[in-house]
């Protein structure tokens, strides 16, 4: 593995990084101002105008849709090894990647439409999601049950003649709180008899569809992430054309598989330069500050956490690149033991540099003065979005027996060393 980056991707680094200079950072106080008036006004569900006004500027630097791989419908897109740096970079500010047309879930469902979509379908939806026209929305987890254990999904699509009929309730349902949004691919059982892993399918339902309610939006720490939104979806009796239906019934896993391995290492690569940004707020905190005589810099307990921040982000940046590697080269599958480490590894990884970053700030770091407490509260979520901590630790701890065992297929009786 090379772990240079190419000629081109640094020459897309250094467009980003400039754009990010001129554009992002110094709105970034104008987003959140713009959510704190429209929440004021009574209505926080408002698309933000900072982030339409840079988006056709992203679009004319090149910066846009680069998540995706190289095709007639995304000819700026990246590998996966590519696109990490870049997506590293966005991840530094919450609301960067929209501008570029890269955030979660739209990222995830145009990788979904693109590979296993219909072409009407993509002409219907993929299409307006790749002008960033609209936004749309992934529904999965439910309420009521061990989502960790999709099996468990018990939202219903019924086949009734031309339409599938669909019951169940959603919730974390990001995105769906934006009014821009205006489709969702939902997981659900289609046969409950089925064998354990071909139950579920994956179903297109625009989000205007009769019988679809938003519950209510949820909040993570507080904060409720408007105009996105993580919301509760209570789908009553919606119907919907059984051409909506994605693949063929039963191959709800098999769509989760080649659409989750992405936007996992999408939201880890995003990790890495959230954990980037805190490590120089917090030096650039502690430079700045005296206490007790002397910069507080100079105290030795802060030379280790910021020792021990790089190390930790650095290992973290090469599992990551590896992950991406192994997905362009062998595909996700055989890369998945990889992915399920990143997703480990990342958010623990910046939870611990952001929370030393904000214990360096003081009582300003628990506070909006600082971008640090929403980046601790969207750090936090990554440890159970997309799957938690604990299933990706199970799956690599399977992985890592079966390779053993096939190596080791019979146990070897060891010696018997008698001491003297």
């Amino acid at each position: 593995m090379n772990f240079d980056y190419t000629d081109k991707v640094k020459s897309m680094q250094a467009r980003l990084l400039a754009f990010m200079d001129e554009h992002i950072y110094p709105n970034e106080s104008r987003f959140f101002a713009e959510i704190a008036a429209n929440r004021a006004a009574g209505n926080a569900w408002i698309p933000t105008k900072i982030v339409e006004e840079l988006k056709p500027l992203a679009r004319k630097a090149g910066l846009w849709n680069l998540f995706l791989p190289h095709s007639k419908r995304a000819p700026e897109g990246l590998s996966n090894l590519e696109y990490a740096p870049m997506c590293e970079i966005m991840g530094r500010v919450p609301f960067a990647a929209e501008v570029f047309n890269c955030s979660a879930p739209d990222t995830g469902n145009m990788e979904t439409f693109e590979r296993y979509a219909s072409e009407s379908l993509k002409d219907q939806w993929l299409e307006p999601l790749l002008r960033g026209d609209i936004r749309s929305a992934f529904l999965m987890t439910e309420p009521d049950v061990a989502s960790s254990d999709a099996t468990n999904i018990e939202c219903s699509i019924r086949r009734d003649g031309d339409h599938y009929v669909i019951n169940g309730r959603k919730w974390w349902s990001s995105g769906a709180g934006d009014p821009r949004c205006a489709v969702y691919i939902v997981m659900g059982k289609t046969d409950p008899d089925a064998p354990r892993h071909s139950q579920q399918s994956m179903i297109v339902v625009p989000a205007n569809s009769a019988g679809v309610e938003i519950v209510r939006p949820l909040t993570v720490f507080g904060y409720d992430d408007a105009p996105h939104g993580h919301m509760e979806v209570l789908l009553k009796n919606v119907r919907v054309p059984v051409g909506n239906l994605l693949l063929g019934e039963g191959r709800g896993f098999e769509i989760a598989q080649g659409r989750l391995g992405p936007g996992r290492i999408h939201h880890c690569m995003r990790t890495i330069g959230c954990a980037e940004r805190a490590l120089e707020l917090m030096c650039k905190r502690l430079n700045s500050r005296t206490a007790f005589g002397k910069l507080i810099s100079a105290q030795g307990v802060w030379h280790e956490r910021i020792a021990e921040s790089r190390i930790m982000i650095e290992q973290a940046r090469l599992l990551t690149l590896k992950a991406a590697y192994m997905m362009d080269t062998v595909g996700n599958k055989i890369a998945k033991s990889e992915i399920a480490m990143i997703k480990v590894v990342a958010p623990v990884m910046a939870t611990q540099i952001i929370d030393w970053a904000i214990q360096a700030h003081g009582g300003g770091g628990v506070s909006d003065d600082f971008p640090l407490a929403y980046a601790y509260a969207n750090q936090r979520t990554l440890r159970l979005a997309d799957g938690p901590d604990e299933v990706h630790r199970n799956s690599i701890a399977k992985l890592e027996l079966a390779k053993q065992i096939a190596t080791f297929p019979q146990e070897v009786e060891m010696p018997v060393t008698r001491g003297s």
